[in-house]
């Protein structure tokens, strides 16, 4: 029986790794020495290097970080109030910039216990009225709730009871904003909540923003295989907003997102990149990118994930094609679940030059 055993972990082992040491052997991409003639360099295609590479932001937003500096140096709320009151509720900036002051909160609380985050602590306090600082509170106390606690356990739901209280409360201060609402999807996610209870939620979000991407990026995840739904519930929900989505929208590459909710630990399927779901999701999100504004703000997170299923599928020049478009920017899924987003972004960035050297490209043949 042992022996069988042996056998069966044996013949999967060599269908996971058998296809990849086959390229390695016949042609493809080889590892070489780094400084070797044949050595990819990620540098001359201007590419930034690992160690200033930005894990806040999937892009620029040069006004966010200019008073994020500000704020961080002075611990002085006022200039995050001042641009949050100047970012439109419309659109998803105003989503992006909230979460980003968010995270920084929190990332400071992490880093210094007790008193990190004093000016987010100062802003409620000063000015409770302010609904650009209730957003911000709510968000913070949602990535707190994920960042410090096991999802389920007591402290995880007192501190989303508590994200849930602030959000109404930004709501109230703020009407016809959708960003309370967005938070209010994370915390009926972490809480649980039964899909009809879900969808009143949901149903305050299409009221105010029925293409909003980042707020169906957030119910996707309520919807996924791994929280409260299936990968069939997940997969409609987002063929189904991609169906409906207005031209120029992004949501047509939502079921890509569901496709990577629900990518196996362990692929045991050749050319899984290759598949029909697979291409046909790739091929609606590089319709997006290719239809989107130049300045949509979400147009960065999109473009990242098509990074990892294009390095992944071997289709070296269109990962190139994306790459110079986000590089120096990694804080997008997917870097941002490893615990090194940096490193996660380079990893695949290195794959995809190389990928690219080995079928005849170079720098003068990338279009930009």
């Amino acid at each position: 029986m042992e022996i069988l055993w042996f056998l069966i972990a044996l013949g999967l082992l060599f269908g996971v790794l058998g296809p990849y040491l086959l390229r390695r052997r016949g042609g493809g991409i080889r590892q070489v020495a780094p400084g070797t003639p044949d050595a990819a360099d990620p540098e001359a295609y201007g590419f930034v290097r690992q160690e200033e590479l930005d894990v806040r932001l999937p892009g620029p937003d040069h006004d966010l970080l200019d008073v994020l500096h500000v704020v961080q140096a002075t611990q002085d709320w006022r200039a995050a109030s001042q641009l949050l009151a100047g970012t439109p509720k419309e659109g998803e900036v105003r989503w992006q910039r909230v979460q980003a002051f968010a995270g920084a909160a929190s990332l400071e609380l992490a880093e210094k216990p007790g008193a990190g985050g004093a000016w987010l602590r100062a802003w409620r306090s000063e000015a409770p009225k302010d609904a650009g600082g209730a957003a911000v509170h709510a968000e913070f106390l949602v990535q707190q709730a994920w960042r410090s606690s096991a999802a389920g356990s007591d402290d995880f739901r007192i501190i989303l009871e508590e994200a849930r209280k602030v959000a109404e409360e930004a709501a109230l201060l703020a009407p016809g904003d959708p960003v309370p609402y967005v938070t209010r999807l994370a915390v009926a996610r972490g809480l649980g909540y039964g899909p009809e209870q879900f969808d009143r939620v949901w149903a305050e979000v299409i009221d105010r923003a029925p293409h909003h991407m980042g707020a169906h990026l957030a119910a996707l995840h309520y919807w996924c295989e791994k929280w409260h739904g299936s990968r069939e519930e997940a997969d409609h929900f987002a063929t189904t907003a991609a169906a409906r989505a207005p031209r120029g929208s992004l949501l047509a590459a939502l079921p890509l997102f569901a496709v990577f909710e629900h990518v196996p630990d362990v692929v045991l399927v050749q050319d899984f990149y290759g598949t029909a779901v697979v291409s046909k999701a790739m091929e609606g999100a590089l319709y997006a990118v290719h239809s989107a504004r130049p300045d949509d703000p979400m147009l960065a997170h999109v473009r990242h994930l098509l990074v990892w299923f294009l390095v992944r599928g071997e289709r070296w020049a269109e990962a190139m094609h994306q790459l110079v478009r986000v590089d120096g920017h990694v804080g997008a899924l997917p870097w941002t679940l490893s615990g090194d987003p940096a490193a996660e972004y380079t990893l695949h960035r290195n794959l995809a030059v190389a990928g690219y050297e080995a079928n005849g490209g170079n720098p003068a043949t990338l279009r930009r």
